[in-house]
Parts: structure tokens; C-alpha cells; sequence
């Protein structure tokens, strides 16, 4: 391991930390032009549960709490709290091909996306050290005034995400500040996440908000195009 990555670790709870923890629950509430474009805004919030050391989630729709959605990298569905099936999908990674930024989603597609990214998150940066994940740190980058030391990322085919290659920014004391990837499930748009208000929460350090904007094919950042705007409450890890 790396002396940045162990730094990042570091300050981020450490590793022991989060191997002894199990899942973490969140509150989450989104909206964005991604979602409008969609077709499938907000109604309500979500509260997932997301397992530490394996890629699968759980949610529960405020709005309905009746349902359950399940995730794992080779199915989604939804289901009635008794457990009796609503929808579900085998593979769904595939049923993205061939849509882009303005393709609309059932909820199907919505479930996948927020499940792996909220996997993803809430698992940042200890995904990082996982078996088959490849961690290079490239050049620093400047950004209002502050030089912030980056790890590029890739992750094995087993670990399903906006996409397999990404570069995470950290500032001085090591907490993130910024995440880049692109949205392979939407024809591939450069994304610059911000993540904000970082907090401990039973031990580990998570930011509390995160505004991911469109770029340009240079990663320069188009303020006025929030794709996704996510806020966190209720956090806790068990």
C-alpha cells in the first residue's frame, strides 16, 4: 500500500475500523438534471442499507415503505416487504446498452444505479483495497487555491460502478474532495462529483453531501449542469 493510500485510509476511520463493521445505513435524498432527463425524478426519499464487504444494498422508498429494492451486480428487483416480487432484472448491466445521456429509465434502471453508487460512496476509499483493484497516484491538481493529491482507481470486473477507471482528489488532511468518472450506463458523459460537509459517523469519516456536475471532454467542470445532487442524514454504521 501506497504512503498516500495509507494516509487516506488513515483519515478516513482506518482500515481495522471498517473491517470490524458489517453495514452501514442512509438517508438519501437526490435530484438533478440526470434524473429529469430520466424520466424518473425524486418521489421521496431513500434509506439503504449497504453491506461493507460485499456489493449488495437494500432500500426502502419513504414514500412506500412496503417495498424493498434489492441489489447485487447480477440482479435487481423489487419487492413487497413479504417478499413477493414486483419486478426484477437478471444481468442488468446489459440492459443499458445502447442508451445515453437522454435514454429513459423503468425502475429497474434507477435501482441499479443508485444501489452500486451508494455501494461505492459509503465504501470510499477501503473499496480501494479490495482483491483486483488497482491503485496508481498521478500528478497533484490545483483547484481553488489548493493542491489536491489524486489516486487513479480501477476496479475489476467482479466490483460494478459508473465505471471501471476513476480518479479520486484529496485534500491536505487526506479527506476526499472530489471524484471523477464516466457514466458508462448513460453513452459515457465526464462526471466531477464534489463531496462536502464530511463527517465522523461510528468511526469513519463520510461526506454528507455530494454534486456531481457534467464536464466538458477535458474535465472542465459546467457549473450550471448538476447532474446529481445527493444529501446524506441518518448515517450509521454496525
Amino acid at each position: 500500500m501506497s504512503d498516500l493510500l495509507s494516509s487516506v485510509i488513515a483519515a478516513h476511520g482506518g482500515l481495522e475500523r471498517w473491517k470490524a463493521l458489517k453495514k452501514a445505513a442512509v438517508t438519501v435524498a437526490s435530484s438533478g438534471e440526470l434524473l429529469e432527463r430520466k424520466g424518473v425524478p425524486p418521489r421521496g426519499e431513500l434509506r439503504y442499507t449497504i453491506s461493507l464487504h460485499e456489493q449488495s444494498t437494500s432500500a426502502v422508498p419513504s414514500n412506500n415503505p412496503d417495498l424493498r429494492i434489492l441489489f447485487r451486480p447480477e440482479r435487481v428487483a423489487v419487492e413487497t416487504a413479504g417478499g413477493e416480487i414486483v419486478s426484477q432484472r437478471d444481468n442488468p448491466r446489459a440492459s443499458f446498452d445502447g442508451h445515453d445521456l437522454n435514454t429513459k429509465w423503468d425502475i429497474l434502471h434507477r435501482a441499479y444505479f443508485g444501489s452500486y453508487a451508494m455501494w461505492i460512496y459509503f465504501n470510499t476509499p477501503f473499496v480501494f483495497t479490495l482483491p483486483g483493484v488497482l491503485v496508481e497516484e498521478i500528478a497533484p491538481f490545483e483547484q481553488d487555491g489548493e493542491t489536491w493529491s489524486v489516486l487513479r482507481i480501477a476496479l475489476p470486473p467482479n466490483v460494478v460502478s459508473h465505471t471501471s477507471v476513476q480518479k479520486f482528489y484529496f485534500g491536505s488532511d487526506f479527506l476526499l474532495r472530489r471524484q471523477d468518472y464516466t457514466v458508462d450506463i448513460a453513452g459515457g458523459p465526464n462526471i466531477a462529483q464534489y463531496v462536502h460537509d464530511v463527517k465522523p459517523f461510528d468511526g469513519l469519516l463520510v461526506p454528507t453531501k455530494r454534486r456531481a456536475y457534467l464536464c466538458d471532454d477535458d474535465y472542465r467542470v459546467l457549473r450550471d449542469r448538476l447532474l446529481i445532487s445527493l444529501d446524506f442524514s441518518d448515517i450509521e454504521f454496525r
